[in-house]
Protein backbone atom coordinates (compact mmCIF):
# COMPACT_ATOMS: atom_id res chain seq x y z
CA UNK A 1 0.00 0.00 0.00
CA UNK A 2 1.70 3.51 -1.17
CA UNK A 3 1.82 5.91 1.45
CA UNK A 4 2.63 9.58 2.08
CA UNK A 5 3.95 11.96 4.75
CA UNK A 6 3.85 15.10 3.74
CA UNK A 7 4.95 18.25 5.88
CA UNK A 8 6.08 21.92 5.37
CA UNK A 9 2.97 23.38 4.86
CA UNK A 10 2.33 26.41 6.88
CA UNK A 11 1.59 30.41 6.49
CA UNK A 12 3.79 32.76 5.33
CA UNK A 13 4.51 36.50 4.65
CA UNK A 14 4.29 37.01 -0.17
CA UNK A 15 8.24 37.19 -0.88
CA UNK A 16 8.67 34.89 1.67
CA UNK A 17 9.93 31.14 1.34
CA UNK A 18 8.52 27.51 2.36
CA UNK A 19 9.75 24.05 1.43
CA UNK A 20 7.13 21.31 1.48
CA UNK A 21 8.68 17.27 1.66
CA UNK A 22 6.73 14.53 0.75
CA UNK A 23 7.79 10.58 2.04
CA UNK A 24 6.69 7.93 0.30
CA UNK A 25 7.01 4.45 0.87
CA UNK A 26 4.91 1.14 0.26
CA UNK A 27 6.40 0.48 -3.22
CA UNK A 28 9.80 -0.66 -4.89
CA UNK A 29 9.40 0.28 -8.56
CA UNK A 30 12.80 1.66 -9.46
CA UNK A 31 12.08 4.31 -11.92
CA UNK A 32 8.68 6.28 -11.29
CA UNK A 33 8.15 10.14 -11.09
CA UNK A 34 7.24 12.36 -7.93
CA UNK A 35 4.69 15.19 -7.95
CA UNK A 36 3.54 18.35 -6.09
CA UNK A 37 -0.41 19.41 -7.92
CA UNK A 38 -2.30 22.35 -5.92
CA UNK A 39 -5.62 22.88 -5.71
CA UNK A 40 -7.45 26.84 -4.82
CA UNK A 41 -10.68 27.16 -3.60
CA UNK A 42 -13.02 26.85 -6.33
CA UNK A 43 -10.60 25.76 -8.62
CA UNK A 44 -9.23 22.71 -10.20
CA UNK A 45 -6.35 21.16 -9.64
CA UNK A 46 -3.14 22.05 -11.52
CA UNK A 47 0.05 20.25 -11.70
CA UNK A 48 2.95 22.51 -9.72
CA UNK A 49 6.38 20.27 -10.48
CA UNK A 50 7.61 16.94 -11.59
CA UNK A 51 10.66 14.99 -11.25
CA UNK A 52 11.24 11.49 -12.32
CA UNK A 53 13.87 9.93 -9.94
CA UNK A 54 16.31 7.89 -12.08
CA UNK A 55 17.15 10.58 -14.54
CA UNK A 56 16.42 13.74 -12.67
CA UNK A 57 14.45 15.17 -15.55
CA UNK A 58 12.29 17.90 -14.23
CA UNK A 59 8.73 19.81 -15.31
CA UNK A 60 7.45 22.77 -13.97
CA UNK A 61 3.65 24.86 -14.69
CA UNK A 62 4.27 28.12 -16.08
CA UNK A 63 3.22 29.87 -12.86
CA UNK A 64 6.05 28.43 -10.53
CA UNK A 65 9.04 28.24 -13.29
CA UNK A 66 11.56 30.52 -12.07
CA UNK A 67 10.05 30.23 -8.26
CA UNK A 68 9.98 26.67 -7.14
CA UNK A 69 12.18 24.19 -7.39
CA UNK A 70 11.70 20.43 -6.90
CA UNK A 71 14.42 17.61 -5.70
CA UNK A 72 13.95 14.41 -4.97
CA UNK A 73 16.35 12.14 -2.17
CA UNK A 74 16.00 8.54 -4.19
CA UNK A 75 17.47 6.89 -1.00
CA UNK A 76 14.57 7.92 1.29
CA UNK A 77 11.47 8.63 -1.69
CA UNK A 78 11.22 11.76 -0.55
CA UNK A 79 10.32 14.83 -2.84
CA UNK A 80 10.69 18.18 -1.89
CA UNK A 81 9.46 21.43 -3.22
CA UNK A 82 11.39 24.79 -2.49
CA UNK A 83 9.21 27.61 -2.76
CA UNK A 84 10.41 31.26 -3.20
CA UNK A 85 9.38 34.55 -3.65
CA UNK A 86 5.97 33.24 -2.63
CA UNK A 87 2.69 35.10 -3.94
CA UNK A 88 -0.91 34.93 -2.71
CA UNK A 89 -2.07 33.24 -5.36
CA UNK A 90 0.12 30.52 -4.35
CA UNK A 91 -2.18 29.63 -1.26
CA UNK A 92 -3.77 26.56 -2.49
CA UNK A 93 -3.70 22.63 -0.66
CA UNK A 94 -0.79 21.22 -1.91
CA UNK A 95 -0.51 17.52 -2.86
CA UNK A 96 1.77 15.47 -3.53
CA UNK A 97 1.46 12.07 -6.20
CA UNK A 98 3.83 9.57 -7.24
CA UNK A 99 3.20 7.14 -10.28
CA UNK A 100 5.30 4.32 -11.95
CA UNK A 101 7.01 2.77 -13.85
CA UNK A 102 7.91 5.80 -14.64
CA UNK A 103 11.32 6.28 -17.23
CA UNK A 104 13.01 9.17 -18.48
CA UNK A 105 10.47 12.11 -18.67
CA UNK A 106 7.33 13.12 -15.97
CA UNK A 107 4.15 14.71 -16.61
CA UNK A 108 2.20 17.35 -14.91
CA UNK A 109 -1.37 15.72 -15.68
CA UNK A 110 -3.61 14.42 -12.79
CA UNK A 111 -4.43 11.33 -14.38
CA UNK A 112 -1.21 10.03 -14.74
CA UNK A 113 -0.96 9.74 -11.30
CA UNK A 114 -2.30 6.62 -9.72
CA UNK A 115 -1.19 7.69 -5.56
CA UNK A 116 -1.97 10.54 -3.82
CA UNK A 117 -1.55 12.38 -0.32
CA UNK A 118 -3.70 13.82 1.68
CA UNK A 119 -2.22 17.46 1.03
CA UNK A 120 -0.77 20.21 3.43
CA UNK A 121 -2.01 23.58 3.65
CA UNK A 122 -0.07 27.07 2.06
CA UNK A 123 -1.24 30.57 3.07
CA UNK A 124 0.65 33.41 1.63
CA UNK A 125 -0.75 36.56 3.43
CA UNK A 126 -0.40 39.89 0.98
Amino acid sequence: QVQFVESGGGLVNAGGSLTLSCAASGFTEDHYAMAWFRQAPGKEREGVACIQNSYGTTYYSDSVNGRFTISIDNAKKTVHLHMNSLKPEDTAVYFCATDYPVVAVCFLRPIRYKYWGKGTLVTVSS
